[in-house]
Formats: C-alpha cells, structure tokens, sequence
C-alpha cells in the first residue's frame, strides 16, 4: 500500500503511538467481554512468490497459492474486486479453496467507489453483490474505500448510498480526505455509521496519522496496518496495538480483522506470528500462528 508512505529515513521520527479511545467507544463495547471474541489475521495477497519454500511448500504452484494461504492464516483483505467485477463462477472457485472458518473481505469495485456519484452506482452493487455471495460461508465483511477527493461535501451521497446498502452482507467504510479527519465532521461521520450499523475502517500509516482514528461505531473493527518491512519500529507498533485491542475485547470487542500491509510481502508472516503469540498470551486467544518452514539469513 502505497497510501501514507514515507521513506525509510522518516520512520524513526514519526510518533507511532496510538491516540487515546474515544469515550464514543463505549456506547459500542459496552463494557464486558464478549464470550467469544472472533479475531481475524491476514494479508492483501496470497500470491507472494517468496513464501514458496517458506510459508508455502516447496515447489508449490501458483494455482494453489490460496489452498496453502488458506491454512496459514484466517481470513484476506481481497483487493482483486476493486479491479475486476467477477462473476460468481470465479468467487465460487476462490470460496471452495478456503478452510472452515477462512473470510474473504472484499474491497468495493472501482467503478462504484471512486467513478462518478455513488447515488448512480445501484445496477453496479447490485451486480457485486450477487457476484460476492457466492463466498458464502466464507463471506467476510465487505469494505468501500472511498478516494482521497470522496470529502465531507458529499456527506449526503454516502449516507443515500449506505441506507440502501444491503442490511446482510457486513460493511466497513474508509475514508482518506483529511476533511473528515476534522473534529466534528469526524463526530457526525461516526455518529452516522453507527446509525446504519456499518463498521469503520482504521488504517496505521506512516505518512497519515489522522486515518489511525480509533473510532468504533459498532463492536467490530477492520485494522490495515502498514508495516515496514521488519523495520525497527515494526515491533513496538504491533506491541501498542496488542494492548488496545486487549483492552477492546475486555471491554466488549465481538470481531476483529487485523491486516498486515508491507511493500515487500515476503516479510509479512514473521510480523504475522509476532502479532498472534502476543494476542493468544494477552487476549487469552487460540488462533492459528503461521509456520514458517524456512526461516531467513540475514
């Protein structure tokens, strides 16, 4: 992801902390532990050549990159939708190489969120979302990203556009014009999602520290979070999000996708493993660590 990104000589001067939880929060928490708090982990690919001889077996293919993803981690942050509206024949494929409990989180065709006005793009949803039913079981939520020029003007075409959204497939809005970052815009864009039941995106990027916002409008979250290819800061970050969202889940958190973005993938599964030993000791969690088969020489 190339959104927010500096170079690698910034990193090191730019405050990664968290900011604090908005008391908004708790309207959505609640406040008591869920009985069983889903947790998500995954990545934006699984076709990263590197893994082969190292998170996927030797000498695999590339026809079943997603067969072995699928045993390494729970869920994908599928970016292939926002570039090609499939047909469902070609989900369906997707959805029968998945393991029981995998999710797909589909990301919004391109041709709804970021072309034209969403108040026209009703044949289009409807098209994908008949298209994204047929992941079934191994439907996810769903998430629209809206363009860095999507501001707070057209407040009332997003709001038209999540209203007749439909009510059973999940939703997770983002939002990148720094408009919305803005106190009160940022309350009522908050306090609208709630209304309408739909999820709001948090993105940890370098170069954008507003989008990290800490907002929950509802008892689940989708996190993308930006790595640095093992930089050192890497692991200090993913240590001050294991303490939020400990306290999430104490709190009342029910889901959780956690994403891990890096420009040189090959990496992600080490960040990846660090993430779930912590959340399993914090969280009192028993998810599924990635195996690395071979690990690096440095």
């Amino acid at each position: 992801m190339d959104f927010g990104k500096v170079p690698h000589s910034m990193l090191s001067r730019i405050d990664f902390s968290l900011p604090p939880d908005p008391a908004s929060n708790k309207e959505s928490l609640g406040g008591q532990r869920a009985v069983e708090p889903k947790v998500y982990i995954g990545c934006p690919r699984w076709g990263v050549k590197e893994w082969v001889g190292k998170l996927y077996p030797k000498g695999t293919k590339d026809s079943r990159f997603l067969e072995e993803y699928a045993k390494q981690f729970n869920c994908i942050e599928l970016n292939a939708t926002f570039y090609n509206l499939y047909d469902e024949a070609a989900i369906a494929k997707w959805a029968q190489k998945a393991d029981n409990d995998f999710k797909f989180c589909p990301k919004v065709y391109q041709g709804i969120s970021h072309e034209g006005h969403l108040n026209e793009k009703q044949a289009l949803t409807h098209a994908f979302e008949k298209s994204i039913a047929a992941f079934e079981k191994h439907l996810g939520p769903v998430f629209l990203q809206l363009s860095d020029g999507f501001g707070p003007q057209r407040k009332r075409e997003l709001l038209d556009y999540l209203q007749a959204w439909p009510s059973r497939v999940s939703l997770f809005v983002e939002v990148r014009h720094p408009g919305w970052f803005a106190p009160v815009e940022m309350e009522s864009l908050v306090r609208m999602l709630q209304s309408l039941n739909k999820g709001f995106i948090i993105t940890d990027t370098a170069g954008r520290r507003d989008v990290c916002h800490m907002r929950l409008p509802q008892a689940k979250t989708m996190v993308r979070f930006v790595a640095n290819n093992l930089h050192p800061t890497d692991h200090p970050r993913v240590d001050g999000w294991i303490k939020r969202i400990a306290y999430w889940i104490d709190n009342g958190l029910e889901e959780l996708y956690f994403i891990i973005h890096m420009d040189q993938e090959k990496h992600s599964p080490e960040l990846a493993g660090y993430l779930v030993d912590k959340l399993n000791a914090t969280c009192r969690l028993k998810l599924k660590k990635p195996v690395i088969v071979q690990q690096e020489l440095f």
